[in-house]
């Protein structure tokens, strides 16, 4: 598993959660030493432009320091979803997050859609032709329904369980149920039983790790990727995002 990061993250770009200092440091200090790290480059206007509308991108190109850093996420999660389609399992440890953001719009602290980007780049480079996008964020991704919305090629699922066990074993059953060449997954950890959603454990995310895992070996190869999208508790982040991590590993 690589961790693709970049030390420009841990820069406040906005004044919301998201960009709250301390964010990337608590997960570095959990991941550093586990895995190995590398660093992204930027997305090019060409990448924006395979799920964004020019407005949107004009609209955010305006936001000066917040546009650099959203250009360098959507790199991190490109250069995570190369690595997975040659065979290797890669993070993409990045902020801005991005499943808020749709084709000519975006809010929920998203500028652009790192996750629809990452897997736009892979079919426009003939790397895969079918994916699927799990999203265990609280919040649902709006803006990643909107850009694949009327393309069957991607299968997007967001569970909505009122409880633990039937979000894990919801996941589990939509996997089972789903074929494709690559699975990716929307990283946010603001589910936890310390965070907003006050509902998964530490050890579900690595359940739901090994299923993707699993899933990945069964149906794509092996290939598998995460973007980290919500998470907003320092003191959980960190092991959170190692323990999905572990499961996928």
């Amino acid at each position: 598993m690589k961790i693709v990061y970049h030390q420009q993250f841990t820069e406040v770009y906005e004044s919301d959660p998201a960009a709250a200092r301390g964010r990337m440091e608590s997960a570095c200090q959990e991941l550093t030493g586990r895995f190995e790290f590398i660093e992204p480059a930027p997305a090019t206007i060409e990448d924006l432009r395979l799920a964004h509308s020019d407005s949107h991108i004009r609209d955010i190109q305006r936001m000066g320091l917040t546009y650099d850093m959203a250009l360098l996420a959507a790199g991190g999660a490109i250069k995570s979803a190369q690595l997975a389609a040659g065979g290797e399992p890669a993070f993409a440890l990045i902020r801005p997050p991005g499943h808020h953001a749709g084709r000519d719009s975006c809010w929920g602290f998203c500028f652009f859609n790192n996750v629809a980007i990452a897997i736009a780049r892979l079919m426009e480079e003939g790397k895969v032709e079918t994916a699927l996008v799990l999203d265990i964020d609280l919040h649902f991704g709006d803006g990643t329904a909107d850009i694949f919305g009327g393309r069957p090629q991607v299968a997007y699922f967001h569970p909505e369980a009122r409880n633990r066990e039937q979000f894990v074993h919801d996941v589990g059953l939509f996997l089972d149920q789903h074929q494709s060449e690559i699975i990716a997954v929307s990283a946010g950890f603001d589910r936890h039983e310390a965070d907003w959603g006050r509902m998964l454990t530490t050890d579900d995310y690595a359940t739901i790790g090994g299923l993707v895992k699993g899933y990945a070996q069964r149906a794509c190869q092996g290939r598998r990727f995460g973007v980290l999208e919500g998470g907003y508790n320092h003191q959980v982040l960190g092991m959170n995002i190692k323990s999905l991590l572990d499961g996928m590993s």
